[in-house]
């Protein structure tokens, strides 16, 4: 695997028809390999269901970039056999600080044991890699360069067309394709999101070798950066969002000169100003709200959508790919039920609750980090305090959200894959 992309060499064929009519074999075939596609495939090869993931890369491959997998989503990672401590590093610490630098609240994260499953800091292509590694040894069929262009689900039968010139019929699909998807608009219709005013800067920068396991927060009038290192503190991952008038492209692949990012945060002390003049390559892009998809699932058991296809969600909590791992494993329990029907369409009501509460909860972070005087004084003034008082107490608000167990809906099933 290349650090540098998170590439994994592959010499997998396109994809040829799969079928002149309907597959209906009982194969789940997932459109996406991601967080999402590649957890769902890995959890239903558990539970003995042939799965072929179609993936439009000619590589499975992330751009470099950090997540935060909290509670919710060590959980998962567990219950499909892999251990968190081998894809990234323990968070120890959130600490927000003002713009010149001084922190003003420190809240102690719960370190992983037996019992709590914990913070992590990971790099996104090992997670990928790690997901990719595990699905392929369980017997998951991955088929590269097959591009979804369209679909259909007129019949029982899930149409799907490619670019590459492939077409193939399905009994069940998976819509694990992202952002933009091409499944979430055969359940929804077509919809446009509308720009937020933010627009988010990503990059990694050389670290100093040491992982101190703190999430760092810096928070200024219209904007904040959140800082954390990766892979033993060999990289520092960098996110950085502002609020602005001029729109920036949805697409993490868009790159921007780092003097337009140093010029945003040019005011923020502390250790921002040294971190920004190491960065040598930087991604923009524009911050769209999406709403919570309309539906989830076709009524029919055939197709169901997850993740970023179902629900985008903002990066405010770092939740995105915690979110994935939850519909990825409930959605498998889901999946297998006697009822597939019925169990889909209690999967779709659950999740869409717990999303909705989890992006609201995102919403508010991004309302109190670009506060502007008199109210960002008074309200960095009650984090100053509140972390004398009770530096703990800041992280009961959030328990909802990392105390979420999905895997309590469908236990892990023996690991014995066909």
């Amino acid at each position: 695997m290349s650090a540098a992309s998170g590439s994994i060499a592959t010499t997998d064929p396109q994809l040829e028809p799969m079928t002149d009519g309907c597959d209906d074999s009982g194969r789940a075939n997932i459109v996406g390999a991601g967080v999402a596609g590649l957890s769902v495939a890995l959890a239903l090869r558990q539970r003995r269901m042939p799965v072929r993931v179609l993936e439009q890369a000619p590589a499975i491959t992330e751009v470099g970039a950090g997540l935060q997998i909290s509670p919710n989503g060590t959980r998962v990672l567990r219950a499909l056999g892999l251990d968190p401590a081998g894809i990234g590093d323990p968070a120890r610490a959130v600490i927000l600080h003002d713009a010149r630098g001084r922190p003003l609240l420190h809240m102690p994260l719960r370190m992983p044991s037996a019992e709590a499953p914990g913070f992590f800091l990971a790099h996104r292509s090992d997670l990928i890699a790690a997901l990719e590694r595990a699905a392929r040894a369980a017997g998951a069929e991955i088929r590269l360069l097959q591009h979804l262009e369209t679909a259909s689900s007129a019949t029982d039968c899930v149409d799907l067309s490619f670019a590459n010139g492939a077409r193939s019929g399905a009994g069940l699909v998976i819509g694990a394709d992202g952002l933009h998807s091409a499944l979430r608009p055969v359940l929804n219709g077509a919809a446009t999101p509308f720009f937020t005013g933010q627009v988010a800067w990503r990059a990694l920068i050389p670290g100093d070798g040491q992982s101190d396991g703190r999430v760092q927060v810096f928070m200024g009038p219209g904007r904040h950066l959140v800082s954390y290192p990766l892979r033993g503190g060999a990289l520092r991952n960098l996110v950085a969002v502002e609020e602005r008038s001029v729109w920036a492209a949805e697409s993490w692949s868009q790159t921007d000169d780092p003097a337009a990012l140093q010029a945003a945060f040019a005011g923020f002390g502390g250790p921002v100003p040294g971190w920004l003049k190491a960065v040598e390559v930087v991604n923009l892009w524009g911050l769209f709200r999406h709403p919570v998809a309309a539906r989830w699932t076709d009524g029919r058991g055939r197709l169901a959508i997850l993740g970023d296809a179902a629900h985008p969600t903002l990066p405010f909590l770092a939740q995105g790919a915690n979110l994935a791992l939850e519909d990825a494993w409930e959605v498998a329990g889901a999946l297998v039920a006697s009822d597939r029907v019925a169990a889909l369409s209690a999967w779709e009501a659950r999740r869409r609750k717990r999303v909705t509460s989890v992006i609201a909860a995102a919403n508010r972070n991004a309302v109190l980090w670009h506060l502007r005087p008199p109210l960002a004084v008074l309200a960095h003034l009650g984090l100053w305090l509140g972390g004398r008082i009770a530096p703990r107490a800041a992280l009961l608000p959030f328990r909802p959200v990392h105390g979420y167990d999905a895997t309590r809906f469908a236990p892990p099933p023996p690991v014995t894959c066909d």
